[in-house]
């Protein structure tokens, strides 16, 4: 049976959305949690986070005029307790604030100068309590002619939940943002975290407990994911005592000729590094020599016509296949993908095997009737989806329309099932932008799937697979290096030495 990753609002890589957290407060106010208990937690660990970091210095705090202002009188009266130089500056007026956050401003003793960029003045620190993830409107005025001073004066900055200016759903920059050293959030991490370009801004990401327990997300349909081992560890089909190499999948990767041999090449030795018990390469004919040249533990076939190709389909033991990586774009890719498919194979289409449908779109869907993988680009995913919005439910809109897992690339990865779930990739370096990365990423997928890995889980660990692998090797970093640096991170997610 195929192991499915079990997510539940528990878990610690859950990814909560701004109205998924409010529901979070909600609930554990109602289950006897105050919500000054709420906020004076979240401004200690803020506090916390920045001892731990820095000695003490000039220090402002500039506070908005919601909770994340609130959560900022906290900071700054606890760090003005252990002897720090604290300023602090507010938005709008200290009557003017409201709950909670009126409360912890009645318990800062010192001084409380307007907001405005000659309040940094003297700094060496900032404390950004502005706005919070809930922003939905651009920053303007005052807020935003400070930010952008704090931006020009490179000054280091610690930001409150989120940067002010990002969306805390998306992680787009609502008109202005400024880089974070560090960011303190609550009890979850949220998209705009996640995402880019609210991941660039965001820094380092610390989720802070401030006693929101669990069964405060119990009712929450939280269906999105930090993508790590936490979730599928469980799931990767280790070899057994009694296995053989039929008993771990046959994958096939069907190749292309001339100057795009490369690419099949990749993606084969990945499949089989990843563990697929046997891999075939369908090699046209004219480009035979080149992969039986280059390939020892993966067999080469030929594909003269469809009919060659469907008598390798034939096969049963071949029970995943991935098709586009040199494969061309044309009348061929089509056929042949809409071949594998109608054969009810596992398949990961990539490349051109995605860009063939451009005009195609309908066709491809309908014929998608077994667990399938699509792992485009931009580019790529540009040309069959018409989409907008934030890369998360363009990715999780894809799924639904075409029925298939789709695995969006890029720094901040997102691999979105058809059935509302979604996980989002945040230990991918910029290493990976170099020819050949993709094909990798692709074998190591299909390798999985062979193995029996349903096509959410297959790409959630592969993506996690290729981060890792990639930041193992470092600077330097080439396509061919990718498979060689797996089996080490293989070995230690299978000893438990990687476990989060």
């Amino acid at each position: 049976m195929k192991k499915q990753m079990a997510l539940t609002p528990h878990s610690p890589n859950a990814v909560l959305t701004v109205e998924h957290m409010y529901a979070a407060d909600r609930a554990a106010m109602a289950s006897g949690v105050p919500g000054e208990r709420l906020m004076s937690n979240a401004g200690e660990a803020i506090a916390e986070a920045i001892i731990r970091r820095w000695t003490p210095r000039p220090i402002c705090v500039l506070c908005g005029p919601g909770n994340n202002g609130g959560d900022g009188f906290v900071v700054a009266s606890l760090l003005k307790d252990r002897g720090w130089q604290v300023s602090l500056a507010l938005l709008g007026r200290l009557d003017a604030l409201k709950g909670d956050a009126a409360t912890m401003a009645s318990r800062w003793c010192g001084p409380v100068v307007p907001l405005g960029p000659e309040a940094l003045d003297g700094c060496e620190l900032v404390v950004d309590a502005l706005f919070g993830a809930g922003l939905t409107r651009p920053l303007g005025g005052v807020a935003r002619a400070t930010i952008e001073d704090l931006v020009s004066r490179c000054l280091p900055m610690i930001a409150v939940d989120v940067p002010s200016g990002v969306d805390g759903n998306t992680g787009a920059v609502l008109g202005a943002a400024a880089p974070a050293e560090i960011t303190v959030t609550f009890c979850r991490a949220k998209p705009g975290h996640l995402l880019f370009p609210g991941r660039d801004l965001t820094g380092e990401l610390i989720v802070a407990d401030i006693g929101i327990v669990d069964s405060a997300l119990r009712d929450i349909p939280i269906r999105t994911f930090v993508n790590g081992p936490v979730l599928w560890r469980d799931c990767i089909p280790w070899p057994k005592g009694s296995g053989h190499k039929y008993s771990r999948g046959h994958a096939l990767v069907v190749g292309g000729a001339g100057t795009t041999t490369g690419a099949a090449r990749l993606a084969a030795r990945a499949a089989l590094r990843v563990g697929a018990g046997l891999v075939t390469v369908a090699s046209p004919e004219d480009a035979i020599q080149v992969y039986a040249s280059q390939l020892t533990a993966v067999m080469v076939v030929p594909i003269a016509d469809d009919a060659a190709f469907d008598e390798i389909l034939a096969d049963e033991r071949k029970n995943a296949v991935l098709l586009g990586p040199g494969g061309g774009v044309g009348e061929t890719t089509r056929r042949r993908v809409v071949a594998a498919l109608e054969r009810g194979k596992a398949c990961v289409l990539d490349a051109d095997a995605i860009t063939a449908f451009k005009m195609n779109k309908k066709q491809l869907v309908e014929s998608i009737c077994s667990e399938c993988l699509l792992t485009p680009h931009e580019g790529e995913f540009r040309r069959l989806f018409a989409f907008d919005g934030d890369k998360l439910k363009r990715a999780r809109a894809a799924a639904e329309e075409s029925g298939s897992v789709v695995l969006l690339k890029g720094g901040d990865t997102v691999v979105a099932s058809p059935d509302g779930r979604a996980a989002i990739n945040n230990n991918a370096p910029p290493y990976l932008a170099t020819a050949g990365s993709g094909d990798v990423l692709a074998g190591f997928a299909v390798g999985l799937m062979a193995q029996g890995m349903p096509g959410f889980e297959a790409g959630c660990v592969a993506a996690w697979l290729h981060g890792a692998a990639a930041k193992r090797v470092g600077p330097g970093l080439i396509a061919e290096d990718l498979s060689e640096a797996l089996p080490a991170i293989l070995s230690e997610l299978h000893s438990g030495v990687i476990s989060s």
